[in-house]
């Protein structure tokens, strides 16, 4: 075996001044190309590489961005690295509330496109910033809750949301917890309907921008990628008070937004 052949499974240590990381995604990049690791396979973990490369967990992180920038690798939160699908994904029609009693509208929107629709979430109350309660037309430090999303699409993340809602208006009631008890997962307008609000279609403000590190993180994506953000409110259609603000980040690549109906 050669000196440069060497340095190029260990990590380039000593033999050359390409940096270790480069070597490293090299390698990972090669087991892709050769299709020894397949789409949807499972890469290395971190600490195998570090043992077969002989190198900090941090040159395996860079090694992995590269592959990430590069579109050959999805990251996944808490479940690791996999081989990304060069096949285009489909797109995927985005369009409001759908007729009472759907349940989750996003759920609801995935599956008529025969997509598999789950998402992730956590809830806990907060006091409202400033730029929320001016949103919920509320004080800035009164009680609300906020949940924060990540969605799926067949497995992969493809849309991100965070939600409040006025604990004024929720607090003491069963759907106060948007994803748990007995009224679970089944939606803003149809949760607001238990309680005796009728919501409407919402108010919604659509831009586009890139995703932050965070978001682009979160959606196993390169940092900088286009997303559509949306600010999203629902209001009392008897009182005119807003219920429920949200920011829902969608990813460019892979959502349209659709508005209206036809007759």
């Amino acid at each position: 075996m050669s000196a440069a052949t060497h340095c190029w499974e260990r990590g380039g240590r000593g033999v050359s001044d390409t940096p270790s990381y480069l070597h490293v995604a090299d390698a990972l990049r090669g087991h892709i190309t050769s299709r020894r690791l397949q789409p949807g396979d499972r890469m290395p973990s971190i600490s195998a590489l570090q043992r077969d490369h002989g190198v900090s967990t941090g040159v395996i992180q860079r090694a992995y961005a590269v592959l990430i920038d590069e579109g050959l690798v999805l990251a996944r939160p808490g479940a690791g690295y996999y081989v990304k699908s060069q096949e285009p994904p489909a797109v995927l029609v985005r369009r409001q509330r759908g007729a009472p009693g759907d349940g989750s509208p996003t759920e609801a929107t995935l599956a008529r496109q025969g997509v598999v629709g789950t998402w992730r979430h956590e809830s806990q109350p907060r006091a409202a910033d400033a730029r929320i309660a001016a949103r919920l037309e509320i004080q800035p430090g009164d009680p609300v809750m906020h949940t924060g999303y990540v969605y799926l699409a067949d497995g992969e993340p493809a849309q991100l949301a965070e939600s409040w809602e006025p604990m004024a208006i929720t607090g003491g009631s069963l759907i106060v917890l948007p994803e748990a008890g007995p009224h679970a997962g089944i939606g803003v307008a149809d949760r607001m309907a238990l309680i005796g609000i009728e919501v409407g279609v919402p108010v919604e403000r659509v831009t586009a921008r890139q995703a932050s590190r965070s978001e682009a993180q979160t959606l196993g994506v390169a940092p900088a990628v286009p997303v559509m953000a949306i600010e999203r409110t629902y209001y009392d259609q008897a009182a005119g008070r807003p219920v429920e603000t949200a920011d829902i980040v969608l990813l460019g690549s892979r959502w349209v937004a659709e508005y209206g109906r036809r007759p």
